[in-house]
């Protein structure tokens, strides 16, 4: 047995409960932390264009009320996190169902 599996078993049993609890709430702490953190990034971007979204970051830069550059690539971004979190939620979702 690893050193990892002899604390996680130590833990689970200090706290009183099973291993595989003790996995799935450090996962879902892991993801929702994770979460946080994509969300945090998010809302830095979106504030820094004053938008509420990524379409409508995409509309000032059509409209020429910002920059293309560097709003393009924010964008490119804000896209990608905005992505990430719907994995997330979909990795937490698929969690919760199965424990």
């Amino acid at each position: 047995m690893s050193i990892t599996k002899e604390i996680i078993k130590r833990v689970a049993e200090d706290t009183g409960i099973t291993v595989d609890e003790l996995t799935v709430s450090g996962f879902l702490a892991f993801l929702r932390e994770k979460r946080r953190k994509v969300m945090l990034d998010r809302l830095d971007v979106l504030a820094r264009y004053g938008a509420t979204s990524a379409e409508e970051i995409g509309e000032k830069i059509n409209d020429g009320e910002i920059p293309e550059h560097p709003a393009w690539e924010d964008l490119i971004f804000l896209e990608n996190l905005e992505s990430a979190i719907v994995r997330i939620d979909e990795d937490i979702e698929a969690i919760q169902e199965f424990s």
